[in-house]
């Protein structure tokens, strides 16, 4: 047995490692750090549980699955875990909405009105200026986020949802609560992030008589395979509870949690997509798996194709707006996410034109394209999964192990 089988395999093991001298050590010195960071955070209890995901190249180096998906029922995390996108649903709202552009369905500099004709917000001087799609896919329209706001705040009297939050509100009647604000300024001359990509959703949805998780399924979850990425948990069973930071550990997320953030306040309704009656929110509506939405990055980093020309996808990854940003030093905005323009002033080991963003529930996400690197990091912990130590010490370990090669 021993002649018969083991030499061979030795012969074909020695090759290998002739081959890629450095292959398997590096691998293993990105596993070993990555489980370091991920066990410290959770032996701390500061994420009760994650997904990462690594892809180099486009060869998944790296994936785990660790903690609790729901600490009280001890149930598992694992990668097939869904988790409700909250603002990880933008980047592909924007891709479809580029297919659009692709299409000559819609153009950028469109206005808004053409579509929603009662959707006429006005500055602080009563004007009513034309708001058109590419305001809205870059964040300079003049609008804002409630949790973006002081408690007293039309956004807070209107009661103006964010996306994440009223279960059962429908779609017309928030547009009509965010209609009735006033602008922070005049479209195209200021950058706020905001609730723009749900008017947009609004928009797809007039210009091309079909409900928006159709449409997103037809342009980009299907073509893609993404099968657990929906308006919709697809199965409850899989899902994910939520959990806010609190000492000595996170508090379970209440059916209606309010957070404190940033002089305003952040409202949740974990449970909104089991409510049909829910819009179906452009820029917070989605859920879906880790290694849904790694394929549909790796897609971006790869061109687009087969949703997207890898022009368009080029215009989409160019900083549309300059630095700076009010939330991300270093960072312009393009179509769908940040874009890096100076990785010093952001303290950023990534590379200039790294792509990413972030999701309110506890997610984060890159793409170096550069580096050949796609990360996806998803917890269930918020704020520590969103801007915590937790993914900075991801992206950390991923580039430790960028630097040695």
């Amino acid at each position: 047995m021993r002649s018969r089988y083991f030499l061979p395999l030795f012969a074909f093991l020695s090759a290998l490692f002739a081959g890629s001298p450095m292959l398997f050590a590096r691998e293993a010195t990105l596993s070993n750090r990555l489980d370091a960071v991920i066990n410290h955070a959770i032996a701390e209890k500061r994420v009760v549980g994650t997904v990462v995901l690594v892809a180099r190249d486009g060869k998944l180096v790296y994936h785990r699955a660790a903690g609790l998906a729901d600490r009280e029922l001890r149930k598992p995390m694992r990668e097939n875990t869904i988790f409700n996108f909250s603002s990880v649903t933008k980047p592909i709202v924007s891709a479809a909405a580029m297919k659009l552009v692709e299409q000559g369905r819609i153009a950028l500099d469109d206005p808004v009105t053409k579509w929603l004709p009662d959707f006429r917000p006005k500055l602080a001087d009563g004007s009513t200026p034309t708001i058109t799609i590419r305001h809205l896919l870059t964040h300079t329209a003049g609008l804002s986020y409630r949790f973006y706001e002081r408690p007293d705040s039309d956004y807070d009297n209107l009661q103006v949802s964010d996306g994440f939050d009223q279960p059962g509100l429908g779609l017309d009647e928030n547009l009509r609560r965010l209609g009735a604000t006033q602008l922070r300024y005049a479209p195209g001359h200021g950058w706020k992030y905001s609730i723009a990509l749900d008017v947009l959703g609004a928009v797809m949805e007039r210009t091309t008589n079909t409900p928006l998780p159709q449409l997103v399924e037809q342009l980009v979850t299907g073509p893609l395979s993404m099968h657990d990425t929906a308006f919709r948990i697809v199965d409850r069973a899989r899902a994910s509870w939520y959990y806010v930071d609190h000492k000595p550990e996170p508090a379970r997320m209440r059916a209606d949690e309010t957070v404190p953030l940033r002089g305003g306040v952040l409202h949740f309704a974990p449970n909104r997509l089991d409510n049909p009656a829910s819009y179906s929110s452009g820029g917070a509506g989605m859920a879906g798996t880790a290694h849904d939405f790694l394929k549909f990055l790796e897609t971006i980093r790869r061109g687009g194709a087969p949703i997207l020309k890898s022009q368009t996808v080029a215009e989409m990854m160019r900083a549309q707006v300059p630095p700076p940003l009010q939330t991300e030093p270093g960072c312009g905005f393009g179509y769908g996410w940040s874009v890096l323009v100076d990785p010093s002033e952001a303290k950023s080991p990534q590379s200039p034109s790294t792509i990413a963003w972030s999701g309110v529930y506890g997610h984060t996400w890159f793409v170096d394209p550069k580096q050949r690197l796609t990360v996806v990091v998803f917890t269930n912990t918020t704020f520590e999964g969103l801007f915590g130590a937790f993914p900075n010490a991801v992206r950390d370990a991923v580039y430790a192990e960028v630097a040695r090669r």
